[in-house]
């Protein structure tokens, strides 16, 4: 499966979970870092419209990946779709960029020569530990709401 085609798998199940979720999906005109932004708005259980851009990063198997250049972006979620060679398999992660950093911080990838160089650190072989550690940003549409609608405070959704 070329390149393209895993980019779109990924995005067109990236949208399916989000439209499962209760929430919108909107694509920016051009590619800037930010692939879609999924938002809720007024007539879907919110008092205010809430948006959060997205950065998908899709793979037929398993990759995972941190860049600095993401951090510029406020509530940047960070998307990792997985397994899409097989749908059956197929699962998502969702995590801020403080969350993603905070995994490289823990997997101690920040002090290798490639984050120092480069600003960035990436596996397509996940241990056992950054799978683990993955587990908690694995998303649901129960999760996908609570990320992009009331990510990191008080509840503004009502019912």
């Amino acid at each position: 499966m070329d390149s393209q085609v895993t980019e779109l798998l990924g995005r067109n199940r990236l949208f399916d979970e989000l439209l499962r979720a209760g929430l919108e999906v909107a694509l920016p005109g051009r590619d800037r870092g930010i692939d879609l932004i999924a938002y809720a708005d007024l007539e879907s259980k919110v008092s205010s419209f809430i948006a959060r851009p997205i950065q998908m990063k899709a793979a037929t198997a398993t990759s995972f990946s941190i860049h600095r250049k993401y951090e510029k972006f406020p509530d940047l979620i960070l998307a990792f779709v997985w397994h899409l060679s097989s749908p059956d398999n197929a699962r998502t992660y969702a995590l801020f960029y403080d969350e993603a950093l905070s995994i490289g911080e823990k997997m101690k990838w920040t002090s290798t020569a490639s984050w120092i160089e480069k600003g960035a650190y990436s596996t397509r072989s996940p241990s056992r530990e950054l799978i683990d550690l993955l587990e908690v940003h694995r998303m649901s549409p129960r999760a996908w709401w609570r990320k992009v609608v009331d990510p990191r405070g008080p509840a503004r959704a009502h019912g």
